[in-house]
């Protein structure tokens, strides 16, 4: 049998793998991890909602029944491409007749050192948990009431990035602060806390196809509190404050940077052709120029669909995933391939409890409805029966009782 390796378990490489089991290839899944991360609620765990095992699922619990099918837990390096291995730090060469990489994204700080050493983001359970132990934190350092200057700096909290992980995370912040943590901390007034969303373009989600939901987002976070702030710059970073184009900062002690998305490190190894911002620019077939047994997609791929590159998210990936699985048995069965095209299912992001935005299918709607919907779809695309029930109890407890029970600092 021909050798599939599949660099990555996210849910481009998942996705691959699924749509390969139980053909005649062996599969062999390589990842740093031995988890799936569900990365779209990565900010629920840093607001107290989720615990980070609600999230993830074991990689060999998902694939125990698969033939053919072995996991390797491992960092991967490189790849030599002329003799067909992947190079990991644990285990060696691993060798390969098709290859598959989908090893994801980092965060890009567009160069910004200042704000890459003083910002936290969402990219890994690691940092959704730092980000929950510094919120919780700063809370009981206020209630030793400090001096008003740094009171102030410390609940102030600073988001920039106004795509939907700016927007879910500063959401659920301002009804963790508002709904719980004022009732933890009687000595804090609501009105002490400050949270700010920077976003440097004239709208809130610019990939929304509608502004009548891109203003809906705009007025529902103000109504929740929120001080948004479009067409605002971040050019830099300190200790305790952020730093704006045309001279202006924001003292704060909480940074949280959801504004942009890049390939993970691997990419810049790989003898491939780049595309701007560093991306792997491939073939309409998802591969590499010069080889077209490997396969590069989701967030490490650049591949143009009606002029635009498609976007860095997860129904892009899936669908790259299940078309390179598709293209490998086709080409093993000498069938032709045909070029990829995604299929836009349409976008939706939540705002807050009962709140959100979407666009499906040409239907655009906002609200209770929406929110529905994203619970709905959320609830489905989550790995494993006992994930999808611990958040779905997770939900309710918090939309009936107003509370958020993950209240933990697991380290100071």
């Amino acid at each position: 049998m021909k050798r599939v390796v599949i660099v990555g378990t996210g849910f481009g490489g998942l996705s691959a793998a699924r749509a390969l089991a139980r053909e005649p290839v062996e599969i062999v899944m390589i990842d740093r991890n031995n988890y799936h991360l569900f990365q779209p609620l990565l900010y629920q765990v840093a607001t107290a909602s989720l615990e980070q095992e609600a999230i993830a699922y074991p990689v060999r619990a998902i694939t125990r029944d698969w033939e053919n099918m072995h996991f390797m837990l491992s960092e991967v390096t490189g790849v030599d491409f002329e003799k067909r291995q992947v190079i990991t730090r644990e285990n060696g060469s691993v060798p390969y007749d098709y290859l598959i990489l989908a090893a994801g994204a980092a965060t890009s700080f567009f160069g910004m050192e200042s704000v890459e050493r003083h910002a936290f983001e969402l990219k890994s359970l690691r940092s959704a948990v730092g980000l929950r132990n510094h919120i919780l934190s700063i809370f009981e350092h206020v209630s030793r009431r400090l001096d008003p200057a740094r009171r102030a700096a410390m609940l102030t909290f600073v988001i920039v990035g106004g795509g939907p992980t700016g927007i879910e995370f500063t959401g659920a912040l301002a009804e963790l602060v508002r709904q719980v943590m004022v009732k933890d901390y009687p000595y804090i007034h609501p009105d002490e806390v400050k949270i700010v969303l920077l976003e440097a373009l004239d709208s809130l989600l610019p990939m929304l196809p509608s502004s009548k939901l891109q203003d809906y987002a705009l007025k529902r976070l103000e109504g929740m509190g929120v001080q948004v702030r479009l067409g605002a710059k971040v050019i830099g970073a300190e200790d305790d404050r952020v730093l704006l184009e045309g001279g202006e900062e924001i003292t704060t002690h909480t940074l949280l940077w959801a504004a942009g998305v890049k390939p993970v490190p691997l990419a810049e190894t790989l003898d491939a052709p780049k595309a701007r911002g560093g991306y792997i620019a491939v073939s309409p077939a998802l591969t590499l120029p010069d080889h077209s047994e490997v396969f590069v997609i989701g967030d490490m791929a650049y591949l143009e669909q009606g002029g635009e590159p498609l976007p860095a998210m997860a129904p892009v990936a899936m669908q790259q995933g299940e078309y390179a699985a598709s293209a490998i048995l086709r080409r093993e069965r000498g069938e032709t391939v045909r070029p990829f095209h995604y299929r836009d299912k349409g976008t939706m992001a939540v705002i807050g409890r009962g709140s959100a935005v979407a666009s499906i299918s040409g239907l655009m709607f906002h609200g209770l409805p929406a929110w529905l919907v994203w619970l709905v779809v959320h609830i489905m695309y989550l790995v494993g029966f006992r994930n999808r029930l611990v958040v779905l109890l997770n939900w309710a407890y918090d939309y009936l009782f107003f509370d958020r029970k993950i209240r933990l600092i697991t380290e100071r």
